[in-house]
């Protein structure tokens, strides 16, 4: 049986939810699917493009962008453009330096594409790339939902809904106080943030502008999806930044 979860959380956004570790913590991982106005997808393609997760992309329409949300989310990149060969690939920069598939061709880049630079679908969902956090991250808004999509820069432990159908918790024993509940409300949140900075005046230039986004939502492919105070809960994790 499948363990990925895939769930419509608001009008064409869709997402894929399943159990994935790092460094032994289970952390869940999710790729989100957002449907264009022109019916076309826009995908962060976060995790395995397994039978269930194909079946219900073919169902909801052509995928049209690939993305790579940041350094470390590259792993399944190939692997959907081979399936969606027409797709247009972007990630950051870092993403692409690290991607075993060296042949893979990307369309967008962040970091190195001029600053401003419209990739085609700005008029559904709009991107903010973080150049001074460590992961290289792009925040992304799709203001037809109110709903701020991201990978690393706010997590949302423990990952309930990502281990529902898995036969593991997703819980740490021992240090599931520390890290299972790792939220933005969360004191180590904050301190984990300042671990990321690279370049404190980027920052915040950065989360001052997701904040001016109108999100009343935020998916993470790490944890579960904020669906109360998620502009509070940026603030908090991002209070240090914040004017």
């Amino acid at each position: 049986m499948s363990e990925t979860v895939i769930r419509e959380v608001a009008k064409d956004v869709w997402i894929f939810s399943r159990p994935f570790g790092r460094y032994g913590i289970p952390v869940g991982g999710r790729s989100t699917a957002v449907k264009l106005q022109n019916g076309g997808l826009w995908l962060l393609a976060s995790t395995p493009l397994d039978t269930d997760t194909k079946a219900k992309l073919e169902e909801l329409g052509p995928v049209k962008y690939i993305i790579g949300a940041d350094a470390v989310h590259h792993m399944f990149l190939s692997d959907f453009k081979k399936a969606y060969p027409e797709a247009k690939v972007i990630a950051p920069k870092a993403a692409i330096e690290r991607i075993e598939d060296k042949a893979l061709k990307f369309d967008g880049i962040w970091g190195s594409d001029p600053e401003g630079t419209k990739y085609g679908f700005e008029e559904d969902v709009q991107h903010c790339y973080f150049s001074g956090f460590k992961n290289k991250d792009v925040a992304f808004f799709h203001p037809s939902s109110k709903t701020m999509i991201q990978a690393d820069l706010l997590f949302n432990l423990p990952p309930t809904e990502q281990y529902s159908k898995s036969t593991s918790s997703g819980r740490i024993p021992l240090v599931g106080n520390l890290v299972g509940n790792f939220g933005p409300f969360s004191w180590f949140h904050s301190r984990f943030t300042a671990s990321m900075d690279e370049d404190t005046k980027a920052m915040k230039r950065d989360v001052n502008t997701v904040t001016s986004w109108d999100f009343t939502r935020i998916i993470p492919c790490h944890g579960d999806v904020i669906e109360l105070k998620a502009k509070e809960a940026w603030k908090a994790a991002y209070k240090s930044y914040l004017n």
